[in-house]
């Protein structure tokens, strides 16, 4: 009986690959010699069942033996040598010829000759010897392919191991222990598992094996219902063996579990949920290539769009082409949580858009992150507790998949997915991993377009802002000048000089006030592109008896004969009026402020020193505040922005500015400017 059983296994496992191998849509001849191998797999396990056939023979059981191993043979040579292309070419390689004749010979003494079966014993074991030499060149020379093959070679292997301890006592011995045989059965009902996984990994010769996940769940179900009772059937035979009996009412309770777990395995959901998931994640191959779907999605999104609109329909299209989809929406709400739709793809027809289903699958998602099938939802709303819907409009409508878009764990909308011609999908746990994968992707590319276009706004408010701020500064300017004309007017207005300096300051102010003006219709600061070669003294005595006459105390100009400098007349004098008229307000009347200016061949610069004996700066505040833009020590008195842009005046003409300041003695600011050469 235990020598049935294992045969009885392993006949079970070659009849389930051998049905497996005939829905295989190629015709080639891999499939053929599988289908051939299997075959003689499958008669050698059942001509030694005694439950089919009463009295097995030793010959019998040798004949078999030899085609089973026959076929193998057949097949890796073929294999080795990657020749599948017909069988008269298969079977003229020296390869094949000098291994087939081993097995061909073995049956020729069995049935031809006289000789004793220790000579079958002994081919045999050769027999075994050269499956192990084959399996070893194909796995050394598998190369890529070493994974497909592995399965293979564990199975062959195995049972070729054995076989060459079997038949190698055999020899010794003079006959077949009837223990090998029977342990035989079982060995190869262990590893007809891996011979089944081997055939699922030969895609790359065209074999590709389909079992409907159905099949598979039903089968697991009826296959534990029979490991059960093949329990309870060996428990039973245990105790009638030892000589006793079931009581009655252990057999009742047996009995009662048995109709239990069977129910509970056919009819529970949850139990076969959970087995089906296992099954199709463990045992079939993924519905998607999900390497090529994710270069595809990639490119989808990488095509550069140039406007929010744009943005919206690629991501859309990104999720549609996810699941091979051929329409869509993108729903996005506003601050009161009401949506609108930003991007359609293939859905112009305005009764595509149901407001209701999308309503209400926005208040079930606000509520809890779940993708939505509305199909599963027609078959089971258990899985979507919390969404009230009306089944007749969902049955009406054409949507079937309804993905939420978070930001920041809140609800930014909602992207709907229907198809009128592509291939309907299935919302399973594979999808639904994939779907979630693809949201994170999309909402990253939606939402990081959303951010930049954000700050690039922002961007241009603070640049229109830093403008008005130096329009702002240059008024100032403007308003300094105005002033000290009317401060002198009443004492100058009858004298000539003074009336001409007047309409001179005038036109230099009208044209400040005209350049101010430009710039805030044009909404950008107006650069000052344009160098030429400006005298340092005319430039210093213009600012000094013009701009800073009217603060004491009255700047000290010490200045020698040195060569024009290199820049633009009316932005060095704004510098100059800027820094000498902080050194004024920084210092007591009774102060002083000296401007020392200076030639320096060695470094080919002109340096202006102005220096006060004010109340000067700690170095933390040259270091940090000083030249940062807008930060000011003068209240609304000021803008903080003088010093800053002194700065990068003059560096970006070449020069430098350096300050050197003691609290409570004094600072001075060095600027070293370059000579202008043509």
């Amino acid at each position: 009986m235990i020598s049935n059983l294992g045969f009885s296994i392993a006949a079970s496992g070659f009849l389930v690959l051998l049905l497996l191998l005939f829905t295989v849509r190629s015709n080639g001849w891999v499939k053929k010699l599988l289908i051939f191998a299997v075959f003689t797999n499958l008669l050698w396990a059942l001509q030694y069942n005694r439950w089919v056939i009463a009295e097995p023979s030793v010959v019998q059981y040798l004949t078999f033996d030899s085609l089973k191993q026959l076929s193998w043979i057949i097949f890796l040579t073929a294999a080795v040598y990657n020749q599948f292309t017909s069988l008269p070419r298969i079977l003229s390689q020296k390869t094949t010829l000098v291994s087939s004749a081993f097995p061909l010979i073995a049956i020729a003494i069995i049935w031809l000759t006289p000789l004793p079966l220790h000579w079958v014993y002994l081919i045999h074991t050769i027999i075994a010897l050269i499956l192990l030499l084959l399996l070893e060149i194909l796995l050394r020379q598998s190369g890529e392919q070493r994974w497909a093959f592995k399965p293979l070679v564990l199975y062959l292997g195995a049972v070729s191991v054995f076989d060459f301890v079997t038949y190698a006592n055999a020899t010794m011995v003079g006959y077949v222990d009837v223990n090998y045989i029977a342990a035989k059965g079982y060995i190869y009902a262990l590893m007809t598992p891996f011979l089944l996984i081997a055939v699922r990994r030969m895609e790359h010769w065209g074999i590709k094996i389909f079992i409907s996940r159905e099949i598979v769940l039903h089968s697991t179900l009826l296959t534990v219902a029979g490991i059960y009772l093949f329990v309870m059937a060996m428990v039973g035979y245990v105790i009638n063996y030892l000589g006793g009996t079931w009581d009655t009412s252990i057999q009742i309770v047996l009995i009662a579990l048995s109709v239990v777990l069977l129910i509970t395995l056919l009819l529970s959901s949850h139990i076969r949920n959970k087995l089906n998931v296992f099954i199709s994640k463990n045992f079939f191959a993924n519905q998607f290539d999900y390497r090529e779907q994710w270069i595809e999605l990639t490119d989808v999104l990488a095509t550069g769009d140039d406007n929010l609109h744009d943005v919206y329909r690629t991501a859309l299209k990104g999720l549609a082409n996810a699941v091979k989809y051929d329409c869509g929406l993108l729903c996005k709400l506003n601050q009161a949580q009401q949506y609108s739709i930003v991007a359609q793809y293939n859905a112009t027809d305005p009764n595509c858009v149901d407001d209701q289903i999308i309503d209400q699958a926005i208040a079930y998602c606000s509520e809890k992150p779940w993708l939505i099938d509305l199909h599963e939802l027609l078959v089971n709303p258990e899985n979507y507790h919390g969404l009230d819907m009306d089944f007749a409009a969902v049955k009406a409508s054409a949507y079937q998949f309804i993905l939420p878009i978070y930001k920041e764990n809140q609800l930014w909308g909602v992207a709907v997915l229907f198809t009128d011609n592509a291939e309907v999908r299935e919302l399973n746990w594979e999808l639904r991993d994939y779907l979630n994968a693809v949201l994170a992707q999309v909402s990253n590319y939606v939402l990081h377009y959303e951010a930049a276009r954000l700050v690039a706004e922002n961007a241009q408010f603070a640049a229109f802002s830093r403008m008005s701020a130096f329009v702002v500064h240059d008024l100032k300017n403007v308003m300094a000048q105005v002033d000290l004309i009317l401060c002198n007017a009443q004492q100058h207005k009858d004298n000539p000089e003074f009336i001409a300096d007047t309409f001179e300051t005038l036109e230099y102010t009208q044209a400040r006030m005209q350049k101010m003006l430009k710039q805030l219709t044009e909404k950008q600061v107006q650069t000052e592109q344009t160098q030429q070669a400006v005298d340092l003294s005319s430039i210093l005595q213009h600012v000094v008896e013009k701009k800073c006459a009217a603060l004491l105390p009255l700047p000290q100009l010490q200045i020698t004969s040195v060569p024009s400098i290199a820049a633009n007349a009316e932005k060095i004098s704004n510098v100059f009026y800027h820094l000498i008229s902080n050194a004024q307000q920084a210092t007591e009347p009774e102060g002083r402020v000296i401007i020392e200016v200076s030639y320096a061949a060695e470094t080919d610069a002109v340096t202006v020193t102005i220096s006060d004996d004010g109340h000067g700066m700690s170095r933390e505040f040259i270091e940090q505040r000083l030249f940062t833009p807008f930060d000011t020590t003068k209240g609304n008195a000021g803008m903080g922005i003088g010093a800053y842009d002194a700065k990068q005046y003059i560096e970006e003409i070449g020069g430098k500015l350096q300050v050197h300041s003691e609290e409570r003695i004094g600072s001075t600011f060095s600027l070293m400017l370059p000579i202008y050469s043509l």
